[in-house]
């Protein structure tokens, strides 16, 4: 069987999972992909600070030692931010390396170069998660793309910013005491601004949009409004009238003039819409498509092991489309 050699950029919540899922499922991900998977080097700030999951060789900060290991396969990045995340994968593409990156700021608006770059080089580039986390939007969106064409997409993209909106409703707090609640539960950073502004939201957005439609709006012409200005009052005056607030970004496309408007920002929905029920840290998005109509997926958007199960999938696909490749 295949040795393949692996690397992890980046060991926070994201990269562990994604490290967890390599070590203990290696034997059932042996039989499942027909593969090995090796962990060879795990980049990190700090190689001397203590981490009981890792052994300390496999630690570096150095993304030199990541760029020499021969014959390395894939890496899987989770860093935070743009940089260095685009750098390192745009060397590791030259180097003839498949990427898998949970990185919405860093792909929002790097990725098509990083595709474009990838295509030359002969290698793939995974982005499952970094959008909506486990669910599989970028998957679904792909098959949809080979016959539909896409016409609108709206969906709920924050659990943090959903949370919130659901104990404001469900438990009649305030906003503040919602955000402190969802900091307990480790649901909200102790920066929470990309969250409840609308920027984590917007970043993700992009991302379907230039799946979707192959462009992007101009950024600077996109609304994009938080919920920290939603008082208790309103959520109790909307509930009696059997409707919700939720987060919503929208993203469509008119075909006739071309243009691409989108928007992120809270709304006032009654039942018949299709994020209604969207409860607690969920995600969801609804897909309209010229055939085959609204498609809704709904699951977990954040969290160690769903974002990085989305990344371990992402290779079984890579792994897919080589024999594909090779066997015709």
């Amino acid at each position: 069987m295949k040795k393949v050699k692996v690397a992890i950029l980046g060991f926070g919540t994201v990269g562990q999972g994604v490290y967890r899922i390599l070590i203990e499922k290696r034997s059932q991900l042996k039989q499942m992909l027909g593969v090995d998977l090796e962990v060879a080097k795990i980049l990190v700030s700090n190689p001397n600070k203590p981490r009981p999951h890792a052994a300390k060789e496999l630690l570096t900060n150095q993304i030199e030692e990541i760029l020499d290991i021969p014959n390395l396969d894939v890496v899987f990045e989770a860093i935070v931010g743009e940089e260095p995340a685009y750098q390192y994968l745009d060397r590791l593409i030259e180097k003839g390396c498949n990427v898998i990156t949970a990185n919405k700021v860093m792909f929002s608006k790097h990725g098509k170069s990083l595709q474009e770059k990838a295509a030359k080089h002969g290698v793939q580039v995974g982005f499952e998660a970094t959008v909506a986390g486990g669910v599989p939007v970028i998957k679904t969106m792909d098959n949809l793309l080979r016959v539909n064409k896409v016409q609108r997409i709206q969906g709920i993209l924050n659990g943090t910013s959903n949370y919130i909106l659901t104990q404001m409703r469900g438990r009649g707090m305030a906003f503040e005491e919602a955000l402190e609640d969802a900091q307990k539960l480790g649901y909200a950073e102790a920066d929470p601004y990309n969250d409840i502004s609308g920027q984590d939201a917007f970043r993700k957005l992009m991302i379907l949009s230039e799946l979707a439609f192959k462009e992007q709006p101009d950024w600077k012409d996109v609304k994009v409004q938080g919920i920290n200005e939603i008082t208790s009052q309103q959520v109790k005056e909307a509930t009696e009238k059997g409707m919700r607030y939720r987060h919503i970004a929208v993203v469509q496309k008119n075909y006739k003039t071309g243009e691409v408007h989108a928007t992120v920002r809270p709304e006032l929905i009654d039942q018949s819409h299709p994020l209604y029920s969207i409860e607690e840290v969920n995600n969801a998005v609804a897909i309209e498509a010229d055939l085959l109509g609204t498609v809704t997926l709904v699951g977990p958007g954040a969290g160690m092991l769903p974002t990085a199960s989305a990344m371990v999938e992402d290779y079984g696909d890579m792994l897919t489309k080589t024999k594909n490749v090779i066997s015709i």
